[in-house]
């Protein structure tokens, strides 16, 4: 089964205070966007890349992941207004690139999406129409329907996604439908109301959500369609949508860490910087500054089960 990663880059970052979009900043002499492709680019898992850009950012992150070679690459696409809308984008870009009919001339697509790449098929069989998902029903087995390929949905904003969690999703794809990355919630949590604490969940029970979040392509579709047809759909993330519009489709646990920090503010950039330096340091093999933290301990104990 083929793997696209999809970097979902078509925010502004208002909050970051730029002027620019944040996945253009730079860390550690590239831009986020670029952190997170060179990542999935590495990763031997990954056949192919999708990348989801601002308005009138398109032409500039196409130019400059060109001139950097990354081979895995197929377009770059303009994002919509929200989240769901550009995860919808990349959605329809993936399905228009399939094949139009079995026996079509080498190379023939159907449909293309502006900026796609044409000729390439991300995982869907000869004969499949353009955004098919036969053979999937809501809460079906992973592998059910014939061409569909995973889909590992990424924040731009998350630019030290490491090797590890894009293999142990990649491998969470080969058995379930639906997978979310995930690290354990540290603080305790209430629930409040009126400015009052009202209760105070079980912190063990607790988790909080990073990217990847990973889906067959045939599952991710028929929930967005879902969600896209409901006047009181509010805008969440990929995996909020699946549990509320395919119940019955479990979005298994793929440990994620520490380090796959989300860019929001502006001082979360220092602390990516300081991680990113930090990281190459242990890569050369140099020893670990004096008080420093010691390297980050393999999160294990959440790893999904097949």
């Amino acid at each position: 089964m083929r793997m696209v990663a999809v970097v979902l880059g078509g925010g502004v970052g208002q909050r970051v205070g730029a002027g620019m979009p944040k996945q253009l900043l730079t860390l550690g002499g590239k831009t986020l966007v670029e952190h997170c492709v060179a990542a999935f680019d590495q990763a031997p898992g990954i056949d192919e890349i999708l990348v989801v850009m601002a308005r009138g950012y398109t032409g500039q992150v196409k130019a400059t992941l060109t001139d950097a070679g990354y081979r895995k690459v197929t377009a770059v696409i303009e994002g919509g207004a929200t989240r769901p809308d550009s995860t919808r984008a990349a959605l329809a870009a993936i399905a228009a690139t399939a094949p139009a009919t079995a026996g079509s001339a080498p190379g023939a697509t159907a449909g293309s999406a502006p900026g796609a790449t044409t000729g390439t098929a991300p995982g869907t069989a000869p004969g499949t129409a353009p955004g098919a998902t036969t053979g999937t029903v809501p809460g079906a087995t992973a592998g059910t329907a014939p061409g569909d390929c995973g889909v590992l949905l990424h924040d731009a904003a998350r630019p030290l996604v490491d090797q590890r969690i894009i293999a142990d999703c990649v491998a969470a794809l080969r058995v379930h439908d639906a997978a979310g990355v995930a690290v354990p919630a540290s603080d305790t949590m209430v629930i409040t109301g009126n400015g009052v604490m009202q209760s105070m969940p079980r912190r063990e029970t607790l988790l909080r959500c990073q990217t990847p979040q990973c889906f067959r392509l045939s599952v991710i579709t028929r929930a967005h369609e879902l969600a896209a047809a409901d006047p009181a759909f509010t805008a969440t993330d990929d995996c909020g949508v699946v549990l509320r519009y395919l119940p019955d489709v479990g979005v298994h646990i793929v440990p994620g860490s520490e380090r796959n920090i989300k860019i929001t503010y502006a001082q979360d950039l220092a602390v990516a910087e300081a991680l990113l330096a930090r990281g190459d340091v242990l890569a050369r093999g140099d020893p670990a500054s004096p008080g420093g933290d010691p390297p980050e301990p393999p999160a294990s104990p959440l790893r999904f089960s097949p």
